[in-house]
């Protein structure tokens, strides 16, 4: 079988961008049938010991402190920005106009207007383009889909989104990147809620109108130390500094279909630890779906009216296990009830990007998908400043 060789470049090399180079290096061993070879070229990181990491441990045949090194690299096709942000307009412009497809980790950039940016010099480059709304990759997720394209669920009228997180709710956690507004730009709504809501508008469709409301719980957090993420954390008597982006996000909105959904995400909450979730409510059934279960959906379906005068003699949810018999599940493991994991997800996702790369067809989701998010998000921040339910209407530029 004839495979592309691409070479691949990474900037930023945290948490994300190993996840992402794992996902590149594991891809062949799991997906024999691909159109690509993936080449780890080069890494770029200007933290001390990260670059060496990435060629000793990782497979990088280079390293580098400066990003436009990576970018200039003659023999990179794809260039995957995991860096902070506020860089990402920076990088991910420049990635465009050198003719490099780029892959970007949500939701490009800190800002809608950032992404707005990012999204009209990659389509006037011709370059294709993926953003990293991994959980759309859940085989039950998928299978979720499914069911509501079918129309198993019937007409769609409610949904319910969340992700709640503890990752913000030690107020000894460091006041590292994500929680400052000049490199991270907004808070949850820029960061795990566009999670949330990308998944809506993947199974149910574009969002008409928002009201929302924003707030920030924890006002100061101790200063981040050297290498310092958000996970690390100070002690009592550190010296502090002011955290200026919100830490809760909550909104009704209005589905383009007429569907009404809510949305709450938070960052400094006590309890669910990564509670990406989702529920759909429709006329013949409904589904719910939880991150720290994701192996597991739960469906219910009205049934045909039974023999008793048409009551029926059980109610209430079936319990799915994921296994073989949804899409990508049996790429990692046979049978049903094994279970796979997160940076499984990133793997199929790397690999549903590469492969649209190979084969030049438009990945989904793209810096489209993203625009079409923040375009959500700032009718959000707009509602939370007025008061008022505001319209969803694009900042895309022409």
């Amino acid at each position: 079988m004839s495979r592309k060789s691409l070479g691949i470049g990474v900037i930023g090399f945290g948490w994300m961008g190993q996840a992402h180079s794992r996902g590149f290096r594991r891809g062949p061993s799991y997906f024999p049938d691909r159109s690509y070879d993936p080449r780890l070229v080069i890494c770029g990181d200007n933290m001390d010991g990260r670059g060496d990491m990435a060629v000793s441990d990782f497979g990088f045949e280079e390293s580098t402190k400066d990003w436009q090194a990576v970018i200039d690299h003659p023999d990179v096709d794809v260039v995957v920005v995991t860096a902070p942000n506020m860089l990402h307009v920076d990088l991910c412009v420049a990635a465009a106009e050198a003719g490099k497809h780029v892959f970007c980790e949500k939701p490009v950039g800190g800002t809608p207007e950032q992404t707005a940016i990012v999204e009209k010099a990659t389509r006037d480059a011709g370059v294709n383009t993926g953003v990293g709304y991994n959980y759309r990759f859940a085989p039950l997720v998928a299978y979720a889909k499914e069911l509501i394209d079918d129309g198993a669920l019937g007409e769609i009228t409610n949904y319910r989104g969340r992700f709640f997180s503890m990752y913000g709710a030690d107020p000894m956690g460091l006041l590292s990147w994500r929680f400052q507004h000049e490199h991270a730009g907004y808070g949850v709504s820029t960061d795990i809620l566009s999670h949330s809501v990308d998944l809506a508008m993947h199974l149910i469709g574009p969002i008409d109108k928002v009201m929302g409301l924003s707030h920030t719980f924890i006002t100061d957090r101790p200063l981040p130390k050297a290498g310092g993420t958000h996970y690390d954390r100070g002690a009592p008597g550190d010296p502090t500094g002011p955290v200026t982006n919100e830490d809760y996000f909550g909104a009704m909105v209005r589905f383009d279909n007429g569907a009404i959904g809510n949305f709450e995400t938070s960052r400094a909450i006590i309890g669910p630890e990564s509670q990406n979730a989702f529920e759909v409510y429709g006329t013949k059934g409904s589904i719910a779906w939880n991150f720290e279960k994701m192996n597991e959906l739960q469906v219910y379906l009205v049934d045909d009216e039974g023999p008793s005068g048409g009551v029926r003699r059980h109610n209430g949810y079936t319990h799915v296990f994921g296994g073989d018999q949804y899409r990508f599940h049996g790429n990692f493991v046979p049978g049903s009830a094994n279970s796979i994991g997160f940076e499984d997800l990133i793997a199929i996702e790397d690999f549903n990007f590469l492969e649209a790369v190979a084969t030049d067809t438009p990945y989904e989701p793209g810096f489209r998908e993203a625009l079409a998010y923040v375009s959500v998000q700032a009718a959000m921040i707009r509602s939370s400043e007025s008061g008022s339910w505001e319209p969803v209407t694009s900042v895309g530029l022409d």
